[in-house]
């Protein structure tokens, strides 16, 4: 039975995942503006933040249009093929579930976050101030 469940859900996103990879290229969000400096603070915050997450998970969509809409350079390893992301994920995390942000702070104590909103929430509250302009 457990065979049975596994084919049906890799059959399901294989049928649904391209239209939502499309509808999600079609609708992408702009990226916000900020002047130069402001930007390259930005990307040193995130430059020790990784998201694990599998490409048509619909949850991974959300957080990486997030990521797209508050201009952050936040490094995606997909978890779903290849087998030593996955593994850092289950081994640092402790389980393999997407999305999922590890967050390395300036001590170098590492934070999972696995919950899709916990994560926009701490992208939105953490770099979505009202410094930046939209485009």
């Amino acid at each position: 039975m457990k065979w049975f469940i596994r084919l049906f859900f890799r059959t399901l996103r294989r049928i649904i995942g391209p239209p939502m990879l499309l509808i999600d290229w079609l609708t992408s969000p702009r990226g916000l503006e900020r002047d130069q400096a402001a930007q390259k603070e930005i990307d040193a915050q995130t430059h020790n933040m990784v998201l694990y997450q599998f490409r048509t998970c619909p949850f991974c969509i959300k957080v990486r249009r997030t990521i797209k809409r508050l201009s952050l350079k936040i490094e995606q390893r997909d978890a779903q093929h290849n087998m030593a992301y996955r593994t850092e994920l289950l081994e640092g995390g402790g389980q393999i579930k997407v999305p999922c942000l590890r967050i390395v702070d300036a001590k170098g104590e590492v934070t999972w976050l696995y919950e899709s909103t916990q994560i926009i929430q701490f992208l939105e509250t953490s770099f979505g101030g009202s410094e930046a302009v939209t485009a």
